[in-house]
């Protein structure tokens, strides 16, 4: 079968994007020359001439080495092996994180000397959806074409390119490089692993997580939140991430994509959550808790806020609008009393101290365990009316928190909110008397 020929078109535009790499580059060498240094400006170009500059890079090019897992990130002094993984199968590995788990999408990473990394960043010029590396090793003749007319010239180059997938040295580890033994069924036997950093794989994780935290998309989705508006798309948060700095004040000493990230290796938390319960603080020196000490709860803050807007929108009065006010006021009680078992967690006896000032009929609710020390106030909690007291306070807490110009609240929604708060804690008492 003929070999398929260069399609004269790819060729010049392979060219074009080539002499454009190489006169940009050119550019910015001149612009830090002294325009009295004459002689330093013919050599620069003489030198980024086109076919110059690419026998220059075909030397150069054996200098450096594409990765995807490199050695240097465990130790800056280890000299041993990086290995390049192209297209890792999953069906095995289909349970385990790793290089594979990205499908073949992700960045190759080149390791070696810094100096000659404008080599690799000239491989990745694109031209109609293809790296030139990518023409590279697949041998393409419209490249072979493009980098000389003479032919033996331009296999050679396109060999010289294509080795930049390949390690220079037989595999090999290092003194300085992690070893872990990993143990065999055999009596004795073992394997010597030599773990490698998974530099496509952390780089991936990293692009994922950037985007995530600094992306446009979630600085809109996070300035929605916070205007408490609804958005079409949420946000991620990784919280406790830890920095693990490479290469110092010379990351690209490490290799390409670790200079990108800026020395950079972000660490997700790898330890069980710590559950922190916000510390309950008895309500002391107030004579309620219904005004401020319930909003500064933020849910019940945010509950009443859409309620009241809600109200404040709404001019008519059918089924759903009443079925919606009711969702909302079932949800405030529900907070409510939420925030009445938190206070019956404390240690019981505290609304006996002498800065509680609460009503008496408040403390009932609040302190129910005080009854187990404290007669009379097992008495008033068993045969009082502390119940309809607690209610009609919160009727009159709802109606001052919702009532605006245009939504005036009067006896029946005072009612409405009463009965609501009331059916709650009728069920709640007796939910009580089950557990005694």
């Amino acid at each position: 079968m003929a070999n398929p020929s260069p399609v004269p078109e790819d060729v010049r535009a392979l060219r074009q994007l080539m002499q454009a790499f190489v006169k940009e580059r050119l550019q910015a060498k001149l612009d830090k020359l002294r325009e009295d240094d004459h002689e330093k400006r013919q050599e620069l170009q003489a030198a980024y001439q086109l076919p110059n500059w690419l026998a220059d890079a075909a030397r150069r090019v054996s200098q450096i080495q594409l990765a995807t897992h490199t050695l240097k990130p465990l130790h800056p002094d280890a000299r041993g092996t990086n290995i390049h993984v192209k297209n890792a199968s999953t069906q095995d590995e289909q349970y385990l994180i790793g290089t594979h788990s990205l499908s073949g999408q992700y960045d190759d990473d080149v390791v070696g000397n810094a100096a000659a990394l404008d080599v690799f960043k000239f491989l990745k010029l694109s031209h109609g959806g293809k790296t030139l590396l990518e023409r590279v090793l697949d041998a393409d003749p419209s490249i072979q074409a493009a980098l000389s007319d003479d032919q033996e010239q331009a296999r050679q180059w396109l060999q010289a390119f294509a080795g930049i997938t390949q390690s220079k040295t037989d595999p090999a580890s290092h003194t300085l490089a992690k070893q872990m033994y990993f143990p065999l069924p055999e009596e004795g036997a073992y394997h010597l692993l030599a773990p490698l950093f998974p530099t496509s794989l952390v780089h991936a994780v990293h692009t994922t997580i950037r985007e995530d935290r600094f992306g446009e998309a979630a600085k809109a989705a996070r300035e929605a939140r916070f205007n408490e508006q609804a958005w079409q798309e949420g946000y991620r948060e990784y919280p406790n991430l830890a920095i693990q700095k490479f290469g110092g004040t010379k990351p690209q000493n490490i290799s390409q994509l670790n200079s990108e990230r800026y020395g950079e290796n972000w660490l997700l938390p790898s330890l069980p959550p710590v559950w922190r319960s916000v510390e309950i603080k008895a309500p002391l020196n107030i004579e309620s808790v219904f005004g401020r000490w319930l909003l500064r709860r933020r849910t019940i803050f945010r509950l009443m806020k859409t309620l009241r807007e809600f109200l404040r929108k709404t001019t008519h009065n059918n089924k759903a609008i009443r079925q919606t006010r009711a969702d909302l006021v079932a949800r405030i009680c529900d907070e409510v009393l939420a925030f009445a078992a938190e206070l019956r967690e404390l240690p019981p006896g505290w609304s006996a101290q002498p800065e509680c000032k609460l009503d008496e009929n408040e403390a009932l609710w609040l302190d129910q365990r005080r009854q187990r020390t404290d007669e009379e106030f097992r008495k008033k909690l068993i045969w009082g009316d502390w119940q309809g007291e607690v209610c009609a306070r919160f009727g009159h807490w709802l109606n001052t928190g919702l009532e605006t110009k245009r939504t005036p609240m009067g006896a029946d929604e005072f009612q409405q909110w009463k009965g609501d708060l009331d059916a709650e804690l009728r069920l709640f008492r007796r939910e009580l008397s089950d557990a005694d």
